[in-house]
């Protein structure tokens, strides 16, 4: 495709803002850039999108619907991207997953980030053993403690039992926790909020060293407060596509 491709160049221009925001943020913080991952949640847009991406040398998407991300693998937008020296696109699935979308789930992503119920443990458990893989996963926490349960999460008092089962589970690998700052509040205290969830979590289970929060309008907060993943949409795509 043309380097002059205008959606091409749309893209880079953004992509490139969005890491010198994360560099800077990495800076102020003290932190290396490379404690950081960019996950650039592609949900809503066409595979199209997410071949340009891998050309500008993203290596980690995100998706939050289980159809589209199959859709997209079919298109082989989202199977292992022959980039040089071996490297593939690694897989993130952030969406609300239901029990018996697990197996497909499985499937599809090399990181669940929004495991927050026991069920759904035991679903993609049974799931990653009958495909004969470990699946990571993170737990998502709900801060705002069932204040808005439509956008899922376990409360933090219900976090040691759930990481217990996690753990516990032959088929999953416990990587850590994700978390979305509550509307309306102040990101840096909830993510402060979460930096202390993640270091309990970790108290126990060491490999669980993955803290997933911040997105486009607030991830320095999210990197000042350690986190790893940052999963950002809006800010490198545009606007939402309207939904099909």
């Amino acid at each position: 495709m043309s380097g002059d491709d205008p959606r091409r160049v749309e893209l880079a221009e953004r992509l490139a803002a969005v890491e010198q925001r994360v560099a800077r943020a990495c800076e102020d913080a003290g932190r290396d850039r490379s404690q950081v991952t960019l996950v650039v949640v592609t949900k809503f847009f066409p595979a199209a999108d997410v071949r340009l991406l891998a050309g500008l040398g993203v290596r980690d998407v995100g998706e939050s619907r289980v159809q589209e991300a199959l859709a997209k693998a079919q298109e082989d937008a989202l199977a292992p991207w022959p980039a040089p020296a071996g490297e593939r696109l690694t897989t993130h699935f952030i969406g609300q997953v239901q029990t018996n979308k697990a197996a497909a789930v499985v499937g599809w992503a090399d990181l669940i980030h929004s495991v927050d119920r026991p069920k759904l443990v035991r679903a993609l458990d049974r799931a990653a053993q009958a495909a004969g893989t470990v699946q990571g996963v993170l737990l998502q926490v709900d801060l705002e403690d069932g204040a808005d349960a439509g956008r899922g999460g376990v409360r933090p008092a219900d976090l040691p039992a759930l990481a217990e089962l996690t753990a516990g589970s032959e088929g999953l690998d416990l990587a850590g926790l994700m978390a979305v700052a509550p509307r309306g509040a102040d990101p840096d205290a909830a993510f402060a909020r979460l930096a202390e969830l993640a270091a309990e979590v970790r108290a126990s289970y060491p490999g669980a060293v993955v803290v997933s929060a911040g997105m486009s309008g607030d991830l320095e907060d999210a990197v000042r407060h350690g986190a790893t993943h940052l999963r950002v949409g809006s800010a490198i795509l545009g606007a939402r596509p309207g939904v099909r």
